[in-house]
């Protein structure tokens, strides 16, 4: 059984009590789910949910919970409304802004604070291309790569993601100062990365993709994305748990565009609701990616800004609560107008 909440309503208060939820302790309300149990599909009220029985119990329970804030050193990650991660890649390949910021550690912190300024919460620092195709890179590369820009971000006062699936450059960018793990391969690309994490203590965000070890994008047939998706992050999230790391430092991203096709994304955006019956903030990647040029004529990657703040907005409206993009002051211009939006709505007097 899965949990989709569906519903969402502008004003709780207009509802008898119990007929409305709170989402993940977020800015949104809901008063229904879409249950999903295999081939069949209904709507129930959240006043009803009780009589489904215990798994639906645990996962509206999961829905509701508010969500621990991230306290990293000075420096706290809260999850009670939308917040933006800036993505600082310094490689020479990646399918955004590749080169710009490689061998120049100096150039890529202050391209990092500036995205912080622009509001940014954390600064998302990878040193490997996880594009189809990419050439894999040699882990001391990749370290030497990430640590100096990781340093000078976390000596400046940014909180500092490090995006790798290896365990040498996790390590060497926690010992520069990182204070989040974000593996597209959910720890399961290097064997030595779960332990690694949960002898550090650090929060982690796993990302599903149909194939960890080669590179996240092999193209399985699903039968229906989001449950799948959803399934394979629950088995991931427990056996990581059950490995020692705190299930509240734990992020969950259905990885837009890692092994999915067009439609499979389009029903992945669909259905993120769906996600926070995991219990796990979430995190959604979907700026400039492929699936913007693919509904507007192809457009490149220079010419996806408009797509992904509409995908951040539809991210927010489903309550995601971390938003991994490229264009930082956009999106969060768009997330202000949002937030403005909903406090409106819920200070309005019915």
């Amino acid at each position: 059984m899965h949990l989709r909440p569906i519903h969402f309503a502008d004003a709780p208060f207009a509802y008898p009590d119990g007929h409305v939820a709170r989402l993940a302790g977020g800015m949104q309300w809901f008063a229904a789910y879409e249950v999903i149990d295999g081939d069949t599909r209904r709507i129930v009220p959240v006043a009803d949910v009780a009589q489904l029985g215990p798994r639906a119990a645990t996962l509206h329970a999961r829905v509701c919970a508010p969500r621990a804030p991230w306290v990293l050193g000075g420096r706290t990650l809260r999850f009670d409304q939308p917040q933006v991660a800036a993505i600082l890649n310094v490689t020479p390949d990646s399918f955004s802004d590749g080169g710009a910021h490689v061998d120049d550690p100096a150039g890529a912190a202050a391209a990092g604070m500036a995205m912080a300024a622009n509001g940014a919460a954390v600064i998302d620092v990878g040193g490997e291309s996880t594009r189809p195709g990419a050439a894999p890179v040699w882990e001391e590369d990749e370290a030497r790569r990430v640590a100096p820009a990781v340093e000078r971000l976390a000596r400046g006062g940014a909180l500092v993601s490090v995006d790798t699936r290896k365990a040498a450059v996790m390590e060497a960018a926690l010992a520069a100062g990182a204070g989040i793990v974000n593996d597209v391969s959910a720890l399961l690309w290097d064997d030595r990365a779960l332990e690694l994490v949960a002898r550090a203590g650090v929060p982690v965000i796993l990302m599903h993709s149909p194939d960890p070890r080669a590179g996240g994008h092999g193209r399985p047939r699903y039968g229906n994305v989001v449950t799948e998706v959803f399934d394979w992050l629950e088995a991931r999230v427990e056996a990581v748990v059950a490995a020692g790391v705190d299930r509240a430092r734990i992020m969950v991203d259905p990885g837009i565009g890692f092994g999915k096709s067009l439609a499979d994304n389009l029903a992945l955006l669909g259905g993120l609701a769906l996600f926070h019956g995991l219990g796990c903030p979430i995190m959604l990647g979907a700026s400039r990616k492929r699936m913007i040029g693919a509904l507007d004529n192809e457009a490149p990657v220079a010419e996806r800004l408009g797509g992904s703040v509409a995908l951040a907005v539809a991210g927010a409206q489903a309550g995601v609560q971390l938003l991994r993009v490229h264009d930082v002051r956009e999106t969060v211009q768009a997330l202000r107008v949002w937030r403005g939006l909903r406090d409106h709505a819920l200070s309005a007097v019915s």
